[in-house]
């Protein structure tokens, strides 16, 4: 290994990859603010599914190129099956077919105080918007999660709520999530409308928009439509907010430091979780070979209204 290469290795960005092509180019913009951050890196980006370059492209592409050394993150707020099997299996499966090529992989975003504090900014700026005429007092916050199999991810979403709704002040808090698990969007929004709030506030928890942040928007719009009588604003998704990018930027700063080590104590993969005994020491293999590479709505020339997964992703990109 040259030693430049040893004191700045490439960087490659992993993400889930999505079918709706904003979402895709939201991704890429996170890339190039990393890029600009760092102007002495090479820095590129692959998907997991769906969209190009897949992880497994860029690591040729990087290979190619001359380059031995990689540290790769996930695109991921929490760390479920995209962040503990399926991108640690491509990564690993491309580092053993090539001797000497040395990939070293980041943790997830997780629950961290830039990431509420960017949040809260989303929330605060969505009020701005709506105007001061209610109180936090008599308005709900409902936090919106991807939604995933891992309880131990599901619960981080409920978390980051808890903080918001105790830090901003908020009359109550309900968490719900996109799919995969239990209580959905509507379901979710159809209850606490029953609390008489004067005002709901819609958040995702998400990094960037895709079919999924657009479906809990069209969730909210149709709640406004059937209850006039509650004002229901919908807060931005964090996407490309400075804090968001600094998150990144730290999670890349721990690889070389070994403090890039991913909370495991309540992991079903690891431990024996209640209703998910039989996940535990399962083999760590990726389930995405179907939809990698595939394209998205752009390639196809239409668009989705349905939701290809029957396991647990992460993120919609």
């Amino acid at each position: 290994m040259s030693e430049s290469s040893a004191k700045n290795p490439a960087i490659l960005l992993c993400g889930h990859g999505s079918r709706d092509v904003e979402a895709i180019t939201e991704f890429e913009a996170l890339a190039g603010h990393i890029s600009r951050q760092l102007p002495e890196r090479t820095v590129m980006h692959g998907f997991l599914e769906f969209a190009r370059p897949t992880i497994s492209e860029r690591l040729h592409d990087l290979r190619s190129s001359g380059v031995n050394d990689i540290l790769a993150v996930p695109g991921m707020l929490f760390a479920a099956g995209h962040a503990k099997n399926d991108i640690p299996s491509v990564l690993n499966n491309y580092a053993a077919k090539h001797d000497g090529f040395e990939i070293r992989y980041g943790r997830e975003l997780a629950v961290d105080l830039k990431l509420v504090e960017a949040a809260r900014e989303r929330i605060a700026a969505a009020e701005t918007e709506a105007g001061d005429s209610i109180s936090r007092a008599d308005t709900m916050l409902v936090v919106v999660g991807r939604g995933t199999n891992d309880p131990d991810a599901n619960s981080n979403v409920s978390k980051v709520a808890r903080m918001l709704w105790e830090g901003m002040g908020f009359g109550w808090t309900e968490t719900c999530y996109s799919g995969v698990t239990q209580p959905l969007v509507a379901d979710a929004l159809e209850r606490v409308v029953r609390l008489d709030f004067r005002r709901i506030i819609v958040f995702p928890y998400f990094l960037f928009t895709g079919i999924l942040v657009k479906r809990i928007y069209a969730a909210a719009d149709a709640l406004a439509d059937t209850h006039p009588e509650v004002e229901v604003v919908k807060a931005s998704y964090l996407n490309d907010h400075p804090l968001v990018i600094d998150t990144f930027l730290e999670r890349l700063a721990e690889i070389p430091n070994g403090a890039n080590l991913m909370n495991c104590q309540l992991c079903k993969y690891r431990e024996q979780i209640i209703g998910y005994e039989k996940d535990q020491g399962a083999a760590q293999v990726g389930h995405h070979h179907h939809v990698e590479g595939i394209g998205t709505d752009a390639d196809h020339g239409h668009s989705h209204d349905h939701d290809h997964h029957h396991h647990g992703p992460d993120d919609d990109a």
